[in-house]
């Protein structure tokens, strides 16, 4: 799904919202998820899931192409770990379907 599809499910949803109220709250929903996670904070959404960071190390890598060694610097990246309810409902619909 994305961003575009999800506004216009949510827009559908609440019809009494004009589709530029949905925009901006969906905007400003990952606006201050991305500027808690720069800040290092945890962001965790009961029943979904929670989004933090994780510091990767400085590795020795190779490039794919030619084989040559690399230096990978340190960077810190986004994680995202699923809940239990979230877990719950995938595996749910994947096991109606089969």
């Amino acid at each position: 799904m994305t961003r575009s599809e999800l506004i216009a499910e949510l827009a559908a949803a609440r019809p009494h919202l004009p589709i530029r109220e949905v925009e901006r709250i969906v905007q400003v929903i990952f606006t201050e998820i991305s500027n808690a996670l720069m800040r290092g904070d945890r962001v965790e959404l009961r029943g979904f899931g929670a989004f933090t960071v994780k510091k990767r190390d400085a590795r020795t890598g190779r490039n794919p192409r030619t084989g040559e060694t690399v230096s990978v610097e340190e960077k810190v990246v986004p994680f995202f770990k699923a809940g239990k309810e979230l877990r719950e409902r995938v595996n749910q619909s994947h096991n109606t379907t089969d």
